[in-house]
């Protein structure tokens, strides 16, 4: 696309960045409305399968379109990703139960994962590596964008209207998206003549598939010494080195191993594969803090993940801007992670809604500092040729991140639920027993389960309708299930925290070379030698 005049390239951008915010919106916008939706459609057990399908569809999806794109273009791929993703969020919309759900959303997640991928790896052939720290900055300020208005949009919505418009409402920006990215980006010029790696495509995908089946359904589904898990990761095992055998020979490698010789793209990516796992911790689990714990609605809930995204915003088009300038990307790495640590850290002892906004500011500064790194330096350390692959690459390894976080801490969550639960139960924990009629124990014990705090509506419905003799010992319990949920879900605070520590200590092995200001990819090697051949000549 290096033919492109610099207006062409601009208006392509615009359709891009349409596209993204039209996948972006409709993901940010349910956020703090799913507690909600699964107290309404029942299955708090599953709720993590909601977000863990969608991730695992959209992985592989990723990891599948990289090469494929680089062979036939990314203009069909685009165009199929939207496509995908409206038809799942329509039928998303329809769903009766928690299963329905879960299968929409695998269908939503295929779309997604294709869509996000190309268009990131779209900006990769406009622009040279240092410019495109520039666009990479605002793609993520969108991103952002719809993080702010997402959350709370969603809650307006599923305070004062039907559910299923969380999905249907922006529908009409996904026929706006695809007529723009129909009519504004080229064509591949010229199809390159690339056998296609069916083989190594069919094995990574089995290999994909196990290892998150067997991460989601261990501690929920399965003990973690089961058959079943371990039969599981062990077929990932298995199919993972037939996948190497294959990789091996092909002459179009589908996931080519030159590219885990390049230790820039080895750590940038178990980077991005420890930011996301520890990451979700803080997406996906506050919201029961905020609706759960202190009983905010989703409307409220919406304001308090607000300056979150506000300072990512802000944060990623001047990180962009300054990497631009200076080539440099490192230093926004260290300094970004170490504020999502000191973030999550600070959601462990939150005990009030100040301190959910504090601790969301503190994260969604690290956020917009370290973010817009990770895909860049693994862009800026490869051949063009190799672009789509490595940026799908780099793609995988977060979503692998973000869904094995979310299995493991969900998993934890479930398991420490359950643990506080039976403790606060048998020291009887702010609710007398003693003294209470056995009948009404027996009546309120189907209630006593954290998912009703979800649900405030019915809660409040519940208490205005509820005997005097039952009220007080109901509120009691109330009282003790937001305690137990608020303890456990500072244990799965803490572990996230964990995984961004160690984030933080792969980043200082991390070999910063400058960024290109050509578009003509080369080695890391290459790179690093030029570099030398500067310095040569500067002195």
């Amino acid at each position: 696309m290096e033919s492109l005049s610099e207006k062409q390239k601009v208006t392509i951008m615009i359709a891009l960045m349409a596209s993204m915010f039209f996948a972006a919106i409709n993901q940010t916008l349910v956020s703090t409305a799913m507690p909600r939706i699964i107290a309404i459609l029942g299955g708090m057990e599953y709720y993590s399968w909601v977000i863990m399908i969608y991730m695992l569809t959209s992985t592989v999806a990723t990891v599948l379109v990289g090469k494929l794109s680089d062979i036939y273009g990314r203009k069909p791929f685009l165009l199929f990703g939207i496509v995908v993703f409206m038809l799942g969020s329509f039928l998303t919309g329809l769903s009766n139960d928690i299963f329905q759900m879960i299968t929409y959303r695998g269908i939503q997640g295929l779309g997604g994962g294709v869509l996000m991928s190309v268009t990131t790896m779209a900006v990769g052939d406009l622009f040279a590596p240092r410019e495109r720290a520039k666009w990479t900055g605002l793609m993520m300020a969108i991103f952002g964008f719809s993080s702010v208005i997402g959350p709370t949009l969603g809650g307006v919505i599923i305070d004062y209207m039907d559910w299923k418009w969380l999905y249907w409402m922006f529908l009409p920006l996904g026929f706006v998206a695809m007529i723009m990215i129909w009519r504004m980006f080229p064509k591949k010029g010229n199809v390159q003549n690339e056998s296609i790696d069916y083989g190594g495509s069919f094995f990574l995908s089995l290999a994909i598939v196990s290892l998150l089946l067997g991460f989601s359904w261990a501690g929920t589904k399965y003990a973690w010494a089961s058959a079943e898990i371990l039969g599981l990761f062990g077929a990932a095992v298995v199919f993972a080195v037939i996948l190497i055998l294959i990789e091996r020979k092909v002459k179009s490698p589908v996931l080519p191993l030159s590219l885990f010789r390049n230790g820039i793209v080895t750590i940038s990516n178990s980077v991005g594969f420890l930011m996301n796992a520890g990451m979700m911790g803080a997406m996906v689990y506050l919201p029961f803090f905020v609706q759960g714990v202190e009983g905010l609605t989703p409307t409220q809930s919406g304001f308090v993940n607000m300056p979150m995204s506000i300072t990512m915003i802000v944060l990623s088009g001047l990180v962009g801007r300054w990497m631009s300038k200076s080539g440099k990307y490192k230093r926004y790495a260290i300094t970004g992670i170490l504020f999502m640590i000191i973030g999550m850290l600070m959601m462990v002892y939150m005990n009030s809604i100040v301190m959910a906004v504090a601790s969301m500011c503190v994260f969604g500064l690290g956020l917009g500092l370290s973010m817009p790194v990770f895909t860049l330096t693994v862009q800026n350390a490869v051949p063009m040729n190799q672009l789509g692959v490595a940026t799908s690459t780099a793609t995988l390894f977060r979503n692998l991140g973000g869904t094995i976080g979310i299995a493991v801490l969900g998993s934890v969550m479930n398991a420490t639920l359950t643990r506080n639960l039976e403790k606060s139960m048998a020291e009887g924990a702010g609710v007398d027993l003693s003294q209470a009629d056995p009948q009404v124990v027996e009546r309120l014990a189907p209630y006593l389960n954290p998912q009703i705090l979800l649900d405030q509506p019915k809660l409040e419905s519940m208490q205005a309708a509820m005997p005097q003799e039952m009220l007080t010992l109901f509120n009691q319990m109330i009282s003790m299930l937001r305690s137990v949920l608020a303890d456990t879900l500072s244990t799965v605070f803490l572990y996230g925290s964990g995984l961004l520590v160690v984030a933080l200590l792969l980043v200082f092995f991390l070999k910063e070379i400058p960024l290109r200001s050509s578009q003509k990819g080369s080695s890391d090697s290459d790179v690093v030698q030029m570099k030398g051949k500067e310095i040569e000549a500067n002195s």
